[in-house]
């Protein structure tokens, strides 16, 4: 299979860098899930049918004997094996072992207890696995527990009530969950890091490696005490796909997600929405009303009837389905409630995340590159990357150069 062995002791071999000991079938399922990792993007809905019907052995065998997959429709089964086959490669799958063993990463399955039941509520589009550093063991403690996210640009403000939220749920033993990025996201994890509490940071690209490189300490200290973890392999680029699709992670993980500070169009929409898809909670805070940096949480509660109005943790807690804890003020407690169903997903809930976003990851301005490379990059077929690029050139955003596709550069 293009240089893919999945006998037993090829699997063995190519696992030894994670310094497992497993069972024969369990090391051949791992590593089908591993090579799984390498062909697909995240959320693929193809692939996460033919997997959970086939197993992922199974699904590979199939997918290098030519046989067609039940599971699809013959367009399906043609674009599925045009978007994943270009990316076979024995070699990228040991490199990706390689670094995962080297930095301490560990790939968790889910037939392992540690499995977060909750990701499978995105059906097809699921993880396949998780790649981890730290407690592997805390993924199973995460019902309850809450997503912080927010604006990157914070303000002030919207720092201010990130870290007072977080320090005070983390400190009672909520989970905190959030991206790693900067602003809300490190404002929710520093605060949850100081209060004792547990903290969990998904990652758009590989878990070894911080994103941004200027929150490397603080990925490194959640990882001493809490959890990292991505979905991509170790060794993968974060890019605006991967960071859209990570979105949906973080929202199916917890209880509840809040929206601390986001501006109309903030990326954080995006998670609310998925939040919302998924039945989840869903809270805003809101903020002053000629600030745009709160005009994102403001739609969110004004015309999405079921996103809470968060002022406090104890807000949170309610949204959670926990009983609040008694205000040092002698101000009430909120009593036990049960968390807010999402009901259809708010409209324009985030950035256009079509697959023109993938092909415009896969582009650079600097170098140029055929429409084969893009396809692979993209994890795309490539008749449909052809098309996709024809379609941009047109709107002038991507360029037809001699040495192949670019993006057009900022300078012009």
């Amino acid at each position: 299979m293009s240089g893919i062995d999945l006998s037993v002791a090829a699997a063995r071999a190519a696992l030894t860098p994670l310094g497992l000991d497993l069972a024969d079938e369990d090391a051949q399922h791992r590593y089908a899930v591993a090579v799984w990792c390498q062909l697909v993007e995240p959320g693929d809905s193809a692939a996460g049918r033919v997997v959970a019907s086939l197993g992922p052995v199974e699904a590979l065998v199939r997918l290098a004997a030519a046989a067609e997959f039940a599971e699809l429709t013959a367009r399906e089964n043609s674009d599925a094996r045009k978007r994943w086959l270009p990316r076979l490669s024995s070699r990228g799958v040991s490199d990706m072992l390689r670094i995962a063993g080297a930095r301490g990463v560990r790939l968790v399955t889910r037939r392992e207890p540690a499995w977060p039941q909750q990701l499978d509520d995105l059906g097809p589009h699921a993880p396949m696995c998780l790649w981890v550093r730290g407690d592997v063991g805390a993924l199973a403690r995460l019902d309850p527990s809450v997503a912080l996210v927010g604006a990157r640009a914070a303000s002030g403000y919207g720092d201010l009530v990130a870290r007072e939220l977080a320090a005070e749920l983390a400190g009672s033993g909520v989970p905190v969950v959030s991206g790693g990025a900067y602003g809300i996201d490190g404002a929710a994890h520093r605060a949850a890091l100081s209060a004792g509490g547990l903290t969990v940071a998904l990652l758009a690209g590989g878990a070894e490696r911080a994103y941004p490189a200027g929150h490397t300490q603080l990925i490194d200290q959640i990882a001493a005490t809490g959890v990292v973890a991505s979905e991509v392999p170790c060794g993968s680029a974060p890019t605006k796909w991967r960071f859209l699709q990570r979105n949906r992670l973080i929202a199916a993980l917890t209880t509840a997600t809040v929206v601390v500070e986001a501006g109309w169009r903030s990326g954080s929409l995006n998670t609310a929405g998925h939040a919302a898809t998924l039945g989840r909670g869903l809270g805003a805070v809101p903020g002053p009303i000629t600030s745009p940096g709160s005009s994102g949480t403001h739609r969110l509660i004004r015309e999405y009837g079921g996103a809470a109005c968060i002022t406090s943790a104890d807000d949170v807690r309610e949204l959670l389905g926990l009983s609040a804890v008694t205000r040092g003020d002698g101000g009430m407690t909120h009593g036990s409630g049960g968390a807010r169903a999402g009901g259809s997903r708010p409209a324009s809930a985030g950035a256009r995340t079509d697959d023109t976003t993938r092909v415009r990851d896969a582009l650079s301005a600097r170098v140029g590159r055929d429409a084969d490379d893009v396809a692979r990059r993209a994890g795309m077929a490539v008749d449909d990357v052809r098309a996709m690029l024809g379609l941009l050139r047109l709107e002038g955003m991507v360029l037809a150069a001699a040495d192949g596709w670019r993006l057009p550069s900022a300078h012009g």
